[in-house]
């Protein structure tokens, strides 16, 4: 068989098995395994094991359960709610700013805890209540913080970054670097969509009127700013050479656990058995993607499926931005079905050399890749965020929250536009306080 009929059996199977609900890991394997039997006998199955193994022999990884067991020490705190108070008080003056306050909350979360459904859990339980008490619509309220979560895999530390900087050996601090303002515009074209949207509906205006003093404004703040410091912290020793992502990680998990249970007086050892618990099944779930995803790039490059795809795009006699395009459409589509660590650790190094040979920045396309990603966590059929948010509040219909959160879509689309004219957006950051690279 030729390649492209090896790659057209291959992706049906996989897909098969996703829509019959088999998770991404064991997939991702499956295909991968029958594949090389059926291409190359029984024989090829001594090499699996190593190859498996193989994908996850870098100490970069140890930098995602740190990372993950820091979200999760925040989460299972009374911070998140902290900090959802905290934005409210100061920007309630603004039209729909309980809205602007839940958007701002998902940025500064997704920066503690890297991960969007984290963010949507934790802002969502305390944001979506709120909201609807106070008349917001249900698709607005739901549909704003699926969208907010989705930052979580932008701004730094960024668990989808560390994958991506594995996967295609690029610096991690330089991506994270990259990600930090595109994450801020985001940010604000959220915040700019929801302020026109909130007064053009004559939504939240009625919350003009509630002041808060000064001395209550600042009073909540001494229970934010340790965290914030947190994420300060790492991203100076981070570009200050002063540690690797990993050693970063590791103190910054350790600074949340002491800051959650000195600032929270939270001492009972089950909530810390529950939090370690959460923290490796959600750590085992992310290395077996990237175990079986290795396995997976082996079998592709085995049948010579990522070699003939890769000579494909490269062949095509367009310019260099319709190339874009038609990467920006397959990454859109892969991550209607896929979670973006999958479709990273898959895609990632098939692109790059295209990338790289068409004369876009390595870096400059993370960011572009990861939005795209965003995108996916918000739209069906898998889109996770919907999911998750639908699970926090069963009271509002997948319907009213996909209305919802397309919007922001259409935030993010402006988003891409805005690198493709401007790649300085994620450029500049790193190439100013590392130097120009690539």
């Amino acid at each position: 068989m030729t390649p492209m009929i090896w790659a057209a059996g291959v992706l049906a199977v996989l897909l098969g098995l996703l829509a019959l609900g088999m998770p991404i890991a064991f997939a991702l394997g499956f295909v991968s395994i029958a594949a090389l039997i059926l291409a190359d006998g029984w024989g090829s199955l001594g090499i699996l094991g190593e190859t498996f193994f193989g994908g996850l022999a870098s100490f970069g990884l140890v930098s995602i359960p740190m990372f993950i067991l820091m979200g999760a020490a925040v989460a299972s705190s009374p911070a998140g709610k902290d900090l959802y108070e905290a934005l409210d008080r100061w920007l309630n003056r603004v039209p729909g700013g309980l809205v602007l306050s839940n958007l701002g909350a998902c940025s500064i979360f997704a920066a503690l805890s890297g991960s969007s459904p984290a963010t949507c859990a934790a802002i969502g339980k305390m944001g979506i209540p709120e909201m609807t008490k106070r008349g917001y619509p249900n698709e607005i309220a739901a549909g704003s913080i699926a969208a907010g979560g989705t930052l979580g895999i932008l701004i730094p530390p960024s668990i989808t970054m560390i994958v991506y900087g594995i996967a295609t050996e690029t610096s991690i601090g330089r991506l994270f670097l990259a990600g930090l303002l595109p994450g801020a515009m985001l940010t604000t074209l959220f915040m700019a969509w929801t302020i026109f949207d909130c007064h053009r509906r004559g939504i939240g205006l009625d919350m003009l009127g509630r002041r808060f003093s000064m001395r209550e404004r600042f009073a909540i703040l001494p229970r934010v700013l340790p965290f914030l410091g947190i994420i300060v912290g790492i991203l100076f020793v981070l570009y200050g050479g002063i540690a690797t992502p990993s050693e970063a990680a590791g103190v910054g998990a350790v600074m949340c656990l002491v800051f959650v249970a000195v600032i929270y007086r939270l001492w009972k050892l089950t909530l810390y058995s529950q939090l370690f618990r959460d923290t490796l099944k959600e750590s085992v779930m992310i290395m077996m993607i990237i175990g079986a995803s290795e396995l997976f790039s082996f079998a592709l490059s085995s049948l010579f499926i990522t070699q003939t795809i890769a000579e494909w795009i490269a062949a095509l006699d367009v310019n260099r931005w319709v190339l874009m395009a038609i990467i920006n459409m397959f990454l859109l589509f892969a991550g209607f079905f896929l979670p973006p660590v999958a479709v990273i650790l898959m895609t990632a190094p098939i692109l790059l050399p295209i990338i790289i040979q068409a004369g876009f920045d390595p870096y400059w396309f993370a960011v572009v890749l990861t939005i795209n990603m965003e995108i996916g966590l918000i739209t069906p059929p898998v889109g996770l965020n919907l999911y998750v948010i639908n699970g926090i509040a069963p009271n509002i219909t997948l319907g009213e929250i996909l209305r919802g959160s397309l919007p922001y879509v259409g935030c993010m689309v402006a988003g891409i536009v805005l690198l493709c004219l401007m790649p300085g957006i994620a450029l500049w950051l790193p190439d100013t306080l590392m130097g120009p690279g690539r």
